[in-house]
């Protein structure tokens, strides 16, 4: 047995939880091997995995086997096998449960490193995993206790709390066999005490007796002189201290606590009641139009992620993890503890669109899965904030590349063309191949992010409408995206459909072949838009003139030709004379087929015909933020 000895001030406050209070570390058991194969870490980390991103964490309870990889050169009698279990305290769930998970997850690798049995005890979460499975077994190997310096005044209080605890044993496992129980002893001179015991919820009732009277057993040896103390076993636990350590369960407390809890219930009811009565007549003659959030109808199967994770991978959203911000709020880069890295948007409380981008991004991207097309991992609404987790874009965005004197280095030919063809298949699905037929509305180079292989997704859905069947272009009075890509229809009339993210596509496929961006071309020395100028150039067979001049070494004529080409198609005044982003993926991976010849682009869009109240902002990552006002 290992005892370990603490003061009066570590004790209440490693049995003392609040919901504010992180998880307490108490103990770890690492039984090191020099015989673990490369397979069984994997595994490991496998597991590690699972723990923070299972979906019953918010339970308390789960377990699992692992065994994913082989490995022939194995010594004799090694399992690669990991079985895992992780369980909270019964009184904490949701996300207090998942952060002392998470917490356990990241410090028992750390910890534990080359670990073939291991085991990690916080205040109120165990983790553990082997390679032998104690799925259903009683584990009582290594048992360890804490005591608190208060001291009994004689041995008629040892025994007293001896019987008390097992009654309080028989509770969780013959009267309600919940696999817990709590209660509050009655002590001398008005004192109270509280008593918990917990055994994992895979054992059987008797087998979980037996676990809680084997720790009782250990009582009269290393705990009896001393009224607060605790003993612990991997597949159980008993407590007793003078102060309440557990949150209230509504069972076991006094009848006056009871009642406190009945009236301030009715009172808490009744002002709920009310604030929701104004709340919805509020909503309603304010904002008829508005769809509220709500997570039941749209979330789909996108996870939560609980806050306090949230602010511990990102250094509480400190400036150094500060990737980047715009008007819809800021973006962060975070780290998990099973060390993914992510990008964290955090939507501004000011924002007059964030709740509706918020509500766009989950019901779209939560539903839309392709190679092209940013994941969205997670989303948090906690004590009013509206956060967004998406997986990490390390290479950034296309913007932050195309438009650097240094980094535009970085894209040769070959890439711009991959990059050139992946936002087009993007497209595609989006436009035809999904569930939805969405239009995203907000096609720009800030909202291509690059991975570590330079391929391109798209990413940003605040402004994304989807299409019922039948149905080929809507109206809106308001008028948002960002100047630039804009297709003339939607800037001047509100007119949207598919054909306006073809214009988009246009735009940017001219932008990444000639390095320039369009906005703000007019002001270049050449006078005129860089659609216009493109165009002409074109018109008099001058186009590879228009290729930006790190390309010179790489470019294919051929390709960057037919490029300029299909952009010129996709930049057309007129909508109808616009190709649908399935014939361009088809013209761009075709070497025969003959084009049309383009029609003049818009002239002026996002120049002097607009009223410019329309800006853009991106971040690093490039989870971009738009900051887009009605005309």
């Amino acid at each position: 047995m290992i005892t370990m000895k603490i003061n009066l001030s570590f004790m209440l406050l490693l049995l003392t939880t609040t919901n504010a209070q992180p998880p307490i570390y108490n103990k770890n058991f690492c039984e090191n091997s020099t015989h673990i194969s490369p397979s069984y870490k994997t595994n490991v980390k496998t597991l590690i995995s699972w723990v923070t991103s299972d979906s019953f964490t918010s339970k308390g309870f789960n377990y699992t086997i692992i065994d994913d990889h082989d490995d022939n050169n194995n010594d004799i009698g090694f399992s690669d096998v990991v079985y895992g279990l992780y369980s909270c305290r019964y009184d904490i769930t949701g996300y207090l449960c998942q952060f002392c998970l998470t917490t356990a997850a990241s410090d028992i690798s750390r910890q534990c490193p080359n670990s073939v049995t291991t085991i990690i005890w916080y205040d109120v979460c165990i983790l553990r995993y082997s390679n032998q499975s104690f799925h259903g077994k009683v584990s009582l190997s290594p048992t360890w206790n804490i005591t608190g310096p208060r001291k009994i005044k004689d041995s008629t209080e040892a025994e007293k709390m001896e019987t008390a605890m097992k009654g309080l044993i028989r509770k969780a496992t013959i009267e309600t066999k919940q696999f817990w129980a709590v209660e509050e002893f009655h002590w001398a001179e008005n004192e109270t005490l509280y008593g918990w015991v917990q055994c994992d919820r895979d054992l059987p009732s008797d087998d979980c007796g037996q676990c809680l009277y084997a720790l009782l057993d250990l009582f009269p040896q290393c705990c009896a002189t001393n009224l607060q103390w605790a003993i612990f076993a991997p597949s159980c636990g008993i407590r007793l201290d003078d102060e309440k350590f557990y949150q209230s369960s509504g069972k076991g407390g006094t009848g006056k606590s009871r009642k406190m809890i009945i009236s301030l219930s009715v009172v808490g009811f009744v002002v709920l009641l009310c604030f929701s009565v104004y709340f919805f007549w509020y909503r309603k003659r304010v904002r008829k139009d508005e769809i509220t959030l709500d997570e039941e109808t749209w979330n789909g199967d996108l996870p939560t992620i609980p806050l306090i994770t949230i602010l511990q991978s990102t250094n509480n959203f400190s400036e150094t993890s500060k990737l980047g911000e715009g008007g819809f709020g800021l973006v962060f880069k975070g780290m998990l503890p099973n060390g993914r890295q992510i990008a964290v948007k955090k939507l501004s409380k000011f924002s007059g669109q964030g709740s509706e981008e918020f509500k766009n991004e989950i019901m779209f991207i939560a539903k839309l899965q392709h190679r092209n097309l940013v994941r969205l991992l997670a989303y948090c609404l906690e004590e009013n904030e509206k956060i967004l987790v998406y997986e990490y874009m390390s290479n950034g965005s296309l913007h932050s590349h195309l438009f650097d004197d240094e980094k535009k280095t970085q894209l040769d030919w070959n890439i711009r063309l991959s990059i050139i063809n992946g936002i087009a298949k993007g497209i595609v699905y989006l436009h035809e191949d999904s569930r939805l037929r969405v239009i995203h509305r907000d096609l720009k180079a800030s909202n291509v992010l690059l991975d570590d292989e330079m391929n391109p997704k798209i990413s940003d859905f605040g402004l994304a409408r989807a299409f019922e069947i039948g149905q080929n272009q809507a109206n809106t009075k308001r008028v948002m995206g960002t100047f630039g890509y804009m297709a003339p229809e939607y800037a001047m009339e509100g007119l949207f459909s598919v054909k306006s993210d073809v214009f988009s596509f246009g735009v940017l496929v001219l932008e990444i072949i000639i390095g320039r961006k369009n906005s703000g071309f007019h002001l270049s020395d050449h006078g005129q838009s860089l659609l216009l100028y493109a165009w002409k150039v074109w018109c008099a067979g001058k186009c590879l003139e228009l290729i930006d001049q790190v390309l010179v070494k790489s470019f294919i004529a051929s390709e960057v030709e037919k490029c300029l080409h299909i952009g010129l198609l996709c930049v057309q005044q007129e909508a109808e004379d616009r190709p649908t982003m399935s014939s361009v993926v088809l013209m761009l991976g075709s070497d025969t087929m003959t084009l049309p010849k383009p029609n003049q682009p818009a002239y002026s869009v996002g120049r002097t015909t607009l009223n410019e109240t329309s800006t853009s902002r991106s971040s690093n990552n490039n989870v971009t933020i738009s900051n887009m006002l009605p005309r």
